[in-house]
């Protein structure tokens, strides 16, 4: 790992930090993200459990350099955790109309914290372990991919990105995830990693997933790689983060 590491950052004054986070275990799932970040950017990602067969988890990416935006990301945390602890409480949940609820209890949070208008694309999703299903909403961030045993297809916007309307309608959706099948959120970091004016893009996502893997942290360490691969230099704008849902059963 040093060696990747020290391959990605050339200047030994600032130590790169590759991080993993993966939550606790699923029934038959794996979720896990991974991150190397400058921490220059707004990126963060969350997620806790909302019941004994759903956890929810959520990447959102607020406009603006880290020293700007620290305060509406500390805001848009807190709101993710108390609000969806509140919302999926509920003995005869409706997911959709819950994911629909967080979404808007999230854009208003963020544009309290902003005191205004600030861009903040986001993806959350609800894991139903015991039907194996996730009801996402695609708040103006990049398209989720599904990969299941035929295909990799993308899970487009569902609505405007966070923090621009106060009334900004969004919509939720479902999809089922069968034996092995895996999501991927990515960043626009990783999206946008350039190399003589070309992008690594949704496809160069789409390659790695097509690929067989052993676990979800194994998908997110590889698309770093990938990336890191890709570019000539570090990132100094863009966060770049990787999170992997994979179905085990």
């Amino acid at each position: 790992m040093k060696a990747l590491l020290s391959k990605f950052f050339s200047s030994p004054a600032e130590p790169p930090q590759i991080l993993h986070t993966e939550p606790p275990d699923l029934q038959g799932a794996a979720l896990a993200v991974a991150y190397f970040s400058p921490q220059a950017g707004g990126d963060f990602h969350a997620f806790l459990r909302v019941g004994p067969t759903r956890f929810l988890f959520g990447l959102l990416d607020v406009a603006g350099k880290r020293e700007t935006c620290g305060a509406i990301l500390d805001a848009a945390h807190a709101c993710f955790v108390s609000s969806a602890a509140e919302i999926f409480s509920g003995p005869e949940l409706n997911e959709p109309e819950a994911m629909i609820e967080l979404s808007r209890r999230l854009n208003l949070e963020i544009m309290r914290a902003a005191g205004g208008v600030r861009s903040c694309p986001a993806f959350a999703g609800c894991y139903n372990e015991e039907l194996g299903t996730v009801c996402y909403v695609n708040a103006g961030h990049t398209p989720g991919l599904l990969r299941d045993a035929s295909s990799v297809v993308e899970l487009p916007a569902t609505g405007l990105p966070l923090g621009l309307f106060s009334l900004a309608p969004t919509d939720a959706r479902v999809v089922g995830l069968g034996s092995q099948a895996s999501i991927a959120v990515v960043s626009r970091g990783v999206i946008e990693a350039e190399r003589k004016n070309s992008e690594f893009g949704l496809t160069g996502v789409k390659i790695l997933m097509q690929a067989p893997t052993s676990s979800a942290r194994d998908l997110s360490q590889r698309i770093l790689e990938e990336v890191q691969s890709f570019m000539p230099a570090a990132p100094k704008v863009n966060d770049v983060t990787a999170l992997v849902l994979l179905r085990a059963n």
